[in-house]
C-alpha cells in the first residue's frame, strides 16, 4: 500500500515538473533547470547525523507571479524548486522528491541570489543501518548561493536540512547536506 502511495505521488509530481502552466504562462515559468549533489556534514541545525548520506537529485526552479525589482534589476522575487532524486548511505538507496516555495534576493536576471525556501519532501525509504530518518514525509529547508558564469550556465551552493521536526519521536532525526549545483538558466 505505502508502495502504491508512493508510487502514485511519484507519478503526480513528475507531471507537475512537465506540465505547462497554461492559465499563467506569462506569470509562472520555468527559470532553471540543474543538478546538484553533495554528502552530509557537519550539522548546525538539530543532531549530529549517525549516518554519511550522500543525495543526487535534478531539479527545477520556477518563478513565481510575486516580487518587486528595481530599476537596476536588483530586488526580491519568489520561487518553487522541485526536485527528484537518489539519497544513499551504506549500501542503500532511496528515492527522494522535494517541493519546497521559497524567496530569492538578488538581480531579476540571476547574475546573482541568495535563496531560502521551506517545504517537503517524499522518501521511499526511513531506515538505514545507522540512522532512523523517522517517517516516508519530512520537512525540507534550504538556503542557496547561485550565479551564472557563462550564458545560461550556472553554479551554485545549497545547504539543504531534511528532518521530521519531531513528527515521528525522538529517535529519529535528519541530516544536513553541502550540495553543489550546474543549472541552465532560460
Amino acid at each position: 500500500m505505502v508502495r502504491r502511495a508512493l508510487q502514485a505521488a511519484t507519478i503526480g509530481f513528475t507531471l507537475f515538473l512537465l506540465a505547462p502552466c497554461l492559465s499563467q504562462a506569462e506569470e509562472i515559468r520555468l527559470n532553471s533547470i540543474g543538478v546538484r549533489g553533495g554528502p552530509t556534514g557537519g550539522s548546525p541545525i538539530g543532531k549530529l547525523e549517525t549516518q554519511y548520506f550522500k543525495q543526487y537529485d535534478v531539479m527545477a526552479n520556477w518563478s513565481m507571479p510575486w516580487g518587486w525589482y528595481s530599476e537596476s534589476g536588483w530586488g526580491v522575487g519568489t520561487r518553487l524548486m522541485g526536485s527528484l532524486g537518489a539519497l544513499t548511505a551504506s549500501g542503500d538507496t532511496a528515492f527522494v522528491s522535494t517541493l519546497v516555495p521559497g524567496i530569492v534576493f538578488g538581480k531579476k536576471d540571476g547574475w546573482v541570489s541568495l535563496e531560502v525556501g521551506g517545504g517537503g519532501a517524499l522518501l521511499s525509504q526511513q531506515q538505514f543501518a545507522q540512522q532512523n530518518i523517522g517517517g516516508l514525509f519530512q520537512l525540507v529547508w534550504d538556503a542557496a548561493i547561485r550565479t551564472k558564469v557563462y550564458g545560461g550556465i550556472g553554479v551554485g551552493y545549497w545547504f539543504h536540512h531534511m528532518s521530521d521536526a519531531g513528527m515521528y519521536g525522538k529517535d529519529a532525526h535528519g541530516a544536513d547536506f553541502h550540495m553543489i549545483e550546474v543549472s541552465y538558466r532560460f
